[in-house]
């Protein structure tokens, strides 16, 4: 095992850059990590009660490096932007995050089952409190790094976290509402400085032991808690648990990303998204495929384009909006090193984009479409042919079909609500429950149906095409907004007798909140009330 010195990981920022030292490996993966699955995913066999992604795949793919039978390219990359690097392989990423899980329970106390709130950027430690979290059933709560003070409160008092993770952007609204948090006990601060109040991620990680023992987990227990914002009242608490997120890429194979163990996939999306966990966690890693990230704190076309360029990176994912920026461009001046694969999800992307990314790159984008409830359920998979519009065909586990109101099922073409089926037996990838929320759940289902809350068609080939929100939800660059959360924010001010929120249709971010013509001087008044009372994306 090689040993790292490690004030806030630096050294493994330094490793000088990997460019193409790939080796291809395709057949590798059902013959280790895949082949003790088989016999499930042909039914053969009940889906095993117990499953922990870090030791069932993660120490895995770290056996199987050990033995020299998987490419020599890093399981985790990362660079800042700025010169700094870091390159973990799969063993390296288990010492790592036993370290990390061992700060989690023997100095903050945590517990399996406990909650944890991470709010952090697109940095390593984001990664490796995720395995930690993992490695000891400590459920983790990923939040934006645009979440305001008030955010932090609903989220803090409504999931009942013992613990919270941040940067130094974010700390100071922790501490202003910490005092009416009474279940937080402890608050880690991932900085090169101290701060009063805080334990310092980085010293306590570099002084832990790496002797960690993983916690046997259930497949139904929680892993992940994803707030996810509604029509109506607060944002909704999603539970996904260890076979939902974990489990469910070694049934449904490689049918969406395709990728593996010799590829390098680069996502984008915002490290408070379930798309985060999905192309970034789970589902690249069943793989053994390399996680690339980039810090990205912005995101910027040039940057985007020139990383591609530099860096071997077979797969993007971005949101529509990505894409609608990069077009604006002159594409045909870049020459990306190894990118074979893009897909686009959050919102519906424009056929023209799809167009034009295509005539200048002679790449196709692949739609994808999902919830935070659902994972991925359709996509347009590599070798499908390509409707502009379109977002593909049901995935595997999943029996996508558009329903009437009394979730009868419809025939092709005519429109109706998305939804997915959920009984009699409940798809592995469908979130358990709405936390606290009994309403809510019973609310999501219909008949023998999971409802989505989107319209669309299927037509006679089995394409499934989104036609929009049944309800009032804004998405803007990927960030669902829910109008009662704006309402709420506008109703604080005392110049306001009565709010009203719909979305405005914008070029680049799909939709957008925007003030009614006529009343450009209440900015004056009341811009300062929503910058702090909301997130940015919601302003």
């Amino acid at each position: 095992m090689k040993i790292f010195k490690l004030p806030i990981l630096k050294s493994l920022w330094t490793q000088k850059p990997l460019y193409r030292t790939f080796h291809g490996h395709p057949k590798l993966l059902a013959s280790d990590v895949y082949s003790q699955y088989q016999a499930v995913r042909r039914g053969e066999q009940e889906i095993p009660k117990y499953f922990n992604f870090a030791s069932d795949v993660l120490d895995k793919w770290s056996e199987i490096e050990k033995a020299g039978k998987r490419p020599s390219n890093s399981a985790f990359w990362w660079i800042s932007g700025k010169g700094e690097e870091v390159k973990w392989s799969f063993e390296e990423l288990g010492f790592l995050s036993r370290k990390v899980a061992n700060v989690l329970t023997k100095v903050c106390g945590l517990q399996k089952g406990d909650r944890i709130i991470v709010v952090l950027p697109r940095i390593p430690e984001w990664w490796l409190v995720n395995v930690a979290c993992m490695r000891a059933g400590i459920v983790l709560i990923p939040g934006t790094s645009q979440l305001s003070a008030k955010d932090i409160l609903y989220r803090l008092q409504a999931s009942k976290a013992m613990c919270i993770i941040t940067d130094d952007t974010v700390a100071p609204a922790v501490d202003s509402v910490a005092s009416e948090c009474q279940f937080l006990k402890t608050k880690l601060i991932v900085s090169k400085g101290s701060r009063e109040g805080w334990l310092n991620f980085s010293e306590l990680y570099k002084n832990q032991s790496a002797d960690h023992s993983c916690v046997k987990t259930r497949i139904e227990d929680s892993v992940n808690i994803f707030f996810t914002s509604g029509t109506t009242g607060s944002p909704k608490m999603t539970e996904h648990s260890h076979g939902s997120l974990g489990f469910r890429p070694l049934l449904s194979e490689r049918y969406w990303l395709d990728l593996t163990p010799s590829d390098v996939i680069w996502s984008t999306a915002d490290t408070g998204w379930i798309l985060t966990s999905l192309t970034s966690v789970f589902d690249p890693w069943v793989f053994g495929s390399c996680i690339f990230v980039h810090q990205l704190p912005q995101i910027e076309s040039a940057t985007i384009l020139n990383t591609l360029c530099r860096f071997p990176i077979d797969t993007l994912v971005g949101v529509p909006t990505l894409y609608r920026m990069l077009v604006q461009n002159d594409l045909s001046s870049y020459k990306f090193m190894n990118l074979k694969h893009c897909m686009s999800g959050g919102e519906p992307l424009n056929p023209e984009v799809m167009e034009k990314w295509k005539s200048q790159t002679g790449l196709d984008i692949h739609e994808v479409y999902g919830q935070t409830e659902t994972g991925i359920i359709c996509s347009v998979f590599k070798g499908m042919k390509i409707k502009p519009g379109s977002m593909g065909k049901a995935a595997p586990l999943f029996d996508v079909q558009v329903v009437d109101k009394n979730a009868n099922i419809l025939p092709p073409g005519q429109q109706g609500e998305i939804a997915v089926r959920s009984k009699p037996i409940r798809p592995l990838g469908l979130f358990s429950e709405y936390i606290d929320n009994p309403k809510k759940t019973a609310e999501s289902e219909r008949g023998d149906f999971y409802v989505t809350g989107d319209r669309g068609t299927m037509d006679e080939d089995g394409y499934f095409w989104f036609i929009g929100r049944d309800d009032d939800i804004i998405i803007s660059s990927g960030y669902r907004i829910g109008p009662f959360e704006v309402e709420s924010a506008l109703m604080e001010h005392p110049a306001v007798a009565e709010a009203a929120v719909v979305s405005s249709p914008d070029p680049l971010r799909g939709e957008v909140v925007m003030l009614n013509t006529g009343h450009n001087h209440f900015i004056h008044c009341a811009g300062f009330s929503l910058s702090t009372s909301l997130p940015d994306h919601s302003c």
